[in-house]
């Protein structure tokens, strides 16, 4: 499973909130709660993040192995 944890992290470590993701970058209040549960989202989402953001992919995901299919 991708966890978007890492995400929020970054997001305290450089100062954003969730607000100003929506009203500085443009960010969807849908597109925060698919990552608030860590629905899928795609690579062009994942590279804006990191481009607003100034980071690596693995600051904004991380694989979490499931446990149902080990």
């Amino acid at each position: 499973m991708i966890s978007y944890a890492p995400l929020y992290r970054t997001m305290k470590a450089k100062g954003f909130s969730t607000y100003k993701l929506i009203n500085q970058f443009g960010i969807s209040r849908s597109l925060l709660d698919r990552l608030k549960h860590n629905k899928p989202i795609s690579t062009v989402t994942i590279n804006d993040l990191c481009t607003f953001l100034d980071c690596k992919v693995e600051d904004i995901l991380e694989y979490v192995k499931d446990e149902q299919n080990q």
